[in-house]
């Protein structure tokens, strides 16, 4: 029996992850049909508000950054973190952000001297994920399904049969494809379709989630207003996030070990986290009970399935890296499903991305699950004078907002998150004997070991080196005497899409430290020297994953493109 509709490649679920994917590989010239329960413009729910470095470098590839960095706050809107015994209480300390008129010139400050083109983006997923499924909707070869439900899927040796049902005329459809990709989010149905099971820590914390309209709420301020206005004082703490800078705002109310959802009153705890009496109105909008959680799934692939963002892992969202993850997942997806694709991409590039991405999300788990566990000790040790009039209450708010500039700050500018990770056990890779840099959660070095993120700096011409990189591999040249040729003609012989880009003598010297270092289309690097190897086309079957024995395990089978 033929199928209804045929494509390359099916993406479930149109969220951000669903979204970003689809458009990366669509630009990669690989059709994608991405399929979405909810209607042509239903909002969101509310719930990511930051977009990390490394996404919004993404969204510059895409052509779409300057569209996101346009909505959400209003442009002179402090991006600022601050701490106040409630929101509109006395400030303890703030954590200066700039706003986003600012963030391309700001210097000073603790996430400014970021080596970037696109710093982050303090923006709700209600203005995010508009703007991306328009310019998604633009894209030649994306085609989206709303209102469509994929119930199930079956693999076979050239291809996968999903079966769909449309929510609106509860017509069913058979959907072929080479390639599925669960974006489905936390109850992921293609995470279960390929017997992946969720590992971890099931409860880490939880919170009441209120979203609210009050006008009136800004004019109660005792200082200047904030992106992010965290609430400590002895009755309740929570996190009020500010969406539109005028009058709607999200207030997360963080419920202590031995509360339930049932024991605390929401308006109640609303109240004490705002600081405001039982006159203050509001306008509930949506609320949420949620836990936070730190779960990986125990595998990322069955064959032509794979999973994707919440699909893939939960954790707490501390330093924003939920959806974030999600988007890095995407990007090493998408890049190494389409050289597979064109034809180019050896058996490795289909075991990458699970050797690569899973040990990260470990990593990047535990630092969210860590710092929530840490934040929950400052939570239960507020002092009881922390109100009070006097020098007694004075001493106890200074130290109350040092503790807490000096945990958060590492959360809120989280430098080594976006930039520090790298990957060490990867088949795409040719390593050598120098071990990657450490890094924590704000801090990290560049860095040329191959695995890390390809350094970034600014050309002498002003552009970004990001944007003079080519959609597939870049050999980055210091020395324009070294002669690359065999390389590239290797590269040709195989297929694989690379380039030459030459740095001037003075640019990068700091840290492209070899004369040649060899970029992936994810801005991460394959192989670095001085000069090309003695066996330049085993170096190209290594990085187009078409070598046995590398680091990432034994190839799972070869599926023909």
């Amino acid at each position: 029996m033929p199928a209804d509709l045929q494509t390359r490649v099916l993406v479930v679920g149109a969220g951000p992850v669903g979204l970003t994917l689809a458009m990366d590989l669509a630009q990669r010239g690989i059709e994608v049909l991405v399929a979405e329960i909810r209607h042509h413009g239903e909002p969101p729910n509310v719930k990511c508000n930051h977009v990390s470095a490394r996404s919004m470098e993404v969204f510059r590839r895409l052509g779409v950054a300057r569209s996101l960095r346009d909505a959400g706050l209003p442009a002179d809107y402090p991006n600022d973190v601050a701490y106040r015994t409630t929101f509109t209480g006395i400030e303890l300390s703030r954590i200066p952000i700039p706003a986003r008129k600012d963030r391309y010139a700001a210097t000073g400050g603790p996430d400014t001297w970021w080596p970037t083109p696109e710093p982050p983006h303090r923006i709700n997923q209600i203005f995010l994920e508009p703007i991306l499924f328009a310019h998604a909707k633009a894209c030649p070869n994306l085609s989206i399904l709303n209102r469509t439900e994929i119930q199930d899927f079956m693999q076979d040796e050239n291809g996968i049969t999903a079966t769909a049902n449309n929510l609106d005329t509860d017509v069913t459809l058979r959907v072929r494809c080479d390639f599925m990709i669960g974006c489905d989010g936390g109850r992921s149905m293609v995470r279960k379709g390929i017997g992946a099971r969720l590992v971890g820590t099931d409860v880490v914390g939880r919170v009441q989630s209120t979203y609210f309209r009050a006008p009136a709420l800004l004019g109660l301020l005792k200082h200047v207003p904030a992106w992010a206005t965290f609430a400590l004082n002895p009755r309740r703490c929570g996190n009020v996030y500010a969406i539109d800078g005028k009058e709607t705002w999200l207030l997360h109310n963080y419920l202590g070990a031995d509360e339930t959802f049932d024991s605390v009153d929401r308006d109640w705890a609303v109240r004490q986290i705002l600081g405001v009496g039982p006159d203050f109105r509001y306008e509930l909008l949506s609320k949420e009970d949620w836990v936070g959680r730190r779960l990986v799934a125990d595998r990322f692939r069955d064959r032509r399935a794979f999973i994707c963002g919440d699909a893939a892992h939960l954790w707490i969202p501390m330093a924003g890296y939920g959806m974030n993850a999600g988007i890095a997942d995407a990007m090493e997806l998408s890049w190494t499903l389409a050289a597979h694709l064109q034809g180019w991409g050896g058996p490795g590039m289909l075991e990458a991305y699970e050797a690569e991405r899973l040990p990260i999300t470990e990593q990047v788990s535990r630092f969210a699950m860590n710092h929530a566990l840490a934040l929950q000790a400052q939570r239960e040790g507020v002092p009881a004078n922390i109100e009070a009039e006097g020098n007694e209450g004075e001493a106890a708010r200074t130290a109350a907002g040092r503790a807490l500039y000096d945990l958060n700050v590492q959360q809120y500018c989280c430098g080594g998150l976006n930039f520090g990770y790298f990957y060490d056990h990867s088949p795409l890779i040719a390593y050598d004997d120098e071990p990657a840099p450490t890094y924590t959660m704000s801090t990290f070095t560049p860095s040329t070991v191959p695995g890390c993120r390809t350094p970034h700096v600014w050309l002498k011409d002003g552009r970004s080196l990001y944007d003079a990189l080519g959609s597939g591999y870049t050999l980055i040249r210091r020395d324009a005497w070294v002669d690359v040729e065999p390389l590239l003609s290797a590269a040709r012989s195989r297929g694989v899409p690379m380039q030459v880009l030459d740095l001037d003598a003075d640019t990068g010297a700091e840290v492209y430290d070899r004369a040649l270092v060899l970029s992936r289309p994810d801005q991460h690097v394959a192989w670095r020297s001085d000069r090309c190897p003695a066996d330049c086309l085993g170096l190209v079957d290594t990085i187009r994953g078409a070598r046995r024995g590398q680091p990432g395990g034994q190839p799972q089978g070869v599926i023909a493109p």
